[in-house]
């Protein structure tokens, strides 16, 4: 009888450590069948998310119950990354390549496609499309985009090592492109634009992040900061002092980065928890006051016996802070 007390208080001790054990923070959980979605950007005035494709290369769009739907499929885009929608708020600018992960690969295009595209966030329909591949040989990936004050669009080349600039007439060139930014492998990722006139930048295999100024691109800095990032991916700013970096390969974490003497050097003031069990978190984007990251799960494609994902989720930041 004694015996039986004792595991009867186990299996109570057991069932009471499960009900303690944290749910991760609040999800959008969405059916997208082997889209891998990387890109990742709020449109206020529709209310949904739309998230772009890096195995199939659609852009679809999510509402905050999760209903999925193709915004513009196009199966020659291969893989689509960053997503940004324009400061007029009427259109969707994408990166489209050939990296690493797209279904649709060849020979033709696997490292050599480099696009930026517009869409009309009303129809869907495409309205530019601007080749970047020819402003440097070599191998691209163009990942991420930024727009500053004069609607100039930024997009780092992850492969090339440079950033990209394309007027608001279409005209492409290589805005920057410095010895820091070398690095094998996946370099430059996220790119933000600070309105006191630089880009911030970071490399997802130095685990760095640079400042480039507007106004003389060869003035290219490091952000001195106490810790390396690497698998650095997507980032957001909050506000001039804060921005948040979204941290993958391994780590899957989301860091709030503080800077008071603009961004010459930074601090980690918060961080997520390991309980929050981001999967390959990849890009941010904000929704009023909360931010919400994209569960790329590239991981999954990493491993050639799982099954397609089809099942995939946003997930809402929530900070720690840490001690000082």
């Amino acid at each position: 009888m004694r015996k039986i007390t004792y595991i009867a208080m186990g299996l109570a001790c057991v069932a009471g450590i499960a009900a303690m054990k944290p749910e991760p923070s609040p999800r959008i959980e969405f059916e997208a069948m082997e889209s891998y979605p990387e890109g990742i950007v709020f449109d206020q005035s529709a209310n949904v998310y739309y998230v772009s494709s890096a195995r199939l290369g659609n852009i679809g769009k999510v509402t905050p119950q999760g209903t999925y739907s193709i915004f513009h499929g196009d199966t020659t885009l291969k893989s689509t990354y960053g997503l940004k929608i324009h400061p007029d708020k009427k259109r969707l600018f994408a990166c489209a390549g050939d990296a690493n992960y797209s279904k649709f690969t060849n020979p033709a295009t696997r490292t050599k496609m480099a696009r930026l595209l517009s869409f009309d966030l009303s129809s869907g329909k495409k309205l530019s499309d601007v080749d970047l591949s020819g402003l440097l040989p070599g191998k691209h990936f163009p990942n991420d985009i930024a727009f500053d004050l004069q609607n100039n669009a930024y997009i780092t080349d992850s492969f090339a090592g440079a950033v990209y600039r394309v007027s608001p007439d279409g005209k492409a060139t290589v805005f920057a492109k410095d010895e820091l930014f070398k690095t094998e492998g996946v370099g430059l990722n996220g790119i933000v634009f600070h309105p006191e006139g630089f880009l911030i930048v970071d490399n997802s295999s130095k685990g760095q992040l640079f400042k480039i100024d507007i106004k003389n691109p060869k003035n290219v800095s490091k952000v001195e900061i106490d810790q390396f990032f690497l698998g650095a991916d997507g980032l957001l700013l909050t506000d001039k002092n804060t921005l948040n970096m979204v941290v993958n390969g391994g780590s899957d974490k989301i860091y709030q980065l503080q800077s008071t003497d603009g961004w010459k050097t930074a601090k980690v003031a918060a961080a997520t928890l390991s309980t929050d069990r981001f999967t390959y978190p990849s890009t941010a984007t904000q929704n009023g006051k909360d931010i919400w990251v994209m569960n790329a799960q590239f991981n999954q494609l990493l491993d050639s016996n799982q099954v397609p994902v089809k099942r995939f989720a946003i997930q809402k930041v929530v900070y720690k802070p840490l001690k000082p």
